[in-house]
């Protein structure tokens, strides 16, 4: 199947286009493409391919005549945009100060062992993105864990390996 930069617009000779497309032009389009809604942009734009692949942060920045430095600065800054596919499954280990102090250091070196994978990395059979987060807000129930996007307080190694094998057996 023949390949075609995303950030060009199709030809009309009978071609077809990916609807997802339609998405993220529908979205510009309703914010009258403007450069302030480009977070708004961003997240539809990965809520309709999953994440933020270089040829479609390039349609975006053409789309609202933007720099690509900036939109891919937006992107990377913002820990919610992810530029590479995801596992089947999250986890987020906080490392916080309060986290980090009650071990969340611990939690995440357990997972990095376990999954054979760094930080910000997806394990080779895509079931299992491990990431982390500067801080979740959820210091009260410090070392907290985001698994699937539930926050699971008070964590030690055991239990999120426990949990981990889990998905792991779900293949």
């Amino acid at each position: 199947m023949e390949t075609k930069p995303l950030n060009q617009k199709p030809k009309k000779s009978g071609q077809t286009v990916d609807k997802r497309f339609k998405i993220i032009d529908v979205t510009m389009k309703r914010n009258h493409y403007r450069q302030d809604a480009l977070i708004e942009i961003l997240h539809k734009a990965q809520e309709a391919f999953g994440y933020l692949e270089p040829d479609i942060l390039e349609y975006v920045a053409h789309a609202l005549k933007l720099p690509l430095s900036r939109v891919y600065g937006v992107a990377t800054f913002y820990h919610l945009f992810s530029l590479k596919p995801s596992g089947k499954h999250t986890c987020v280990v906080c490392l916080g100060t309060a986290c980090y102090v009650k071990g969340s250091d611990k939690v995440l070196a357990a997972l990095q062992q376990e999954l054979g994978i760094k930080s910000g990395e997806t394990t080779s059979d895509k079931q299992v993105s491990l990431l982390s987060a500067r801080c979740l807000g959820a210091c009260g129930i410090a070392p907290a864990v985001v698994f699937d996007g539930e926050v699971a307080g008070k964590q030690m190694p055991d239990n999120v390996l426990e949990r981990i094998k889990t998905w792991q057996k779900e293949e």
